[in-house]
């Protein structure tokens, strides 16, 4: 088992304010989790007790509407946490957590990253910035459903997948998302995003093999109306 506090992960989220003393009592506690690609980490309405650190790979938060459909509401990397508002606010998970790829996480129990809430003031602040960020996020994919068109929202989220996860070596985008999971993020029916993704390819904005997706005019999209 990997020692939190020689853990380069670490580095990207608000652990990197605990001391080193509070890093290894948690390593004593933790438990690392190895999560294949498709399976769920956590339901909506689950009781969380505690907080997941992504070790590697990429998961997506949804919410299931009332329609029965999922709205994608973030996607979380490595380097990244997942059930900090839970812990904060000591309620059950709103979002259900699923892996879009093969993961490895680490969960740290509640009772231990609370204690460290209240007496690391720094990790404290951390926190605290880091969940001001996710509101933010989530008061722009608000603006985004009313004021934003179908084929904007689905090029902003080309582009966002583009620019946060990279490409493969044949140029395809790295992370490869279902058509029904674009539709997911944007909000919108699956046969739509069908539609604009082949409008997007008519245009020669991008190219398609099979389920991979190649952006040929990254300014083109930026220009979508």
């Amino acid at each position: 088992m990997g020692k939190c506090e020689q853990c380069i992960i670490k580095q990207f989220n608000a652990l990197k304010s605990l001391t080193k003393d509070e890093l290894m009592r948690i390593s004593t506690c933790k438990t690392s989790k190895f999560i294949k690609k498709g399976e769920v980490i956590f339901q909506e309405g689950e009781a969380i007790n505690g907080l997941y650190c992504v070790k590697d790979g990429i998961c997506k938060l949804s919410k299931l509407s009332e329609n029965g459909k999922d709205q994608i509401v973030k996607m979380v990397v490595k380097g990244q946490m997942l059930g900090q508002r839970s812990l904060v606010s000591n309620e059950n998970s709103n979002l259900q957590a699923t892996a879009l790829n093969d993961m490895e996480v680490c969960f740290i129990p509640r009772s231990e990253i609370i204690a460290d809430l209240q007496k690391n003031p720094k990790f404290s602040f951390d926190m605290l910035k880091e969940m001001a960020h996710d509101l933010k996020d989530a008061d722009d994919i608000i603006v985004n459903m009313a004021q934003k068109s179908v084929r904007q929202r689905l090029a902003e989220a080309l582009i966002y997948v583009n620019e946060n996860f990279g490409v493969n070596p044949d140029g395809t985008l790295s992370v490869v998302l279902s058509r029904e999971d674009y539709a997911n993020i944007v909000g919108t029916a699956t046969e739509s995003a069908i539609r604009v993704l082949s409008q997007f390819r008519k245009e020669s904005l991008i190219s398609t093999l099979g389920k991979f997706i190649k952006i040929e005019d990254l300014n083109g999209l930026r220009r979508v109306e």
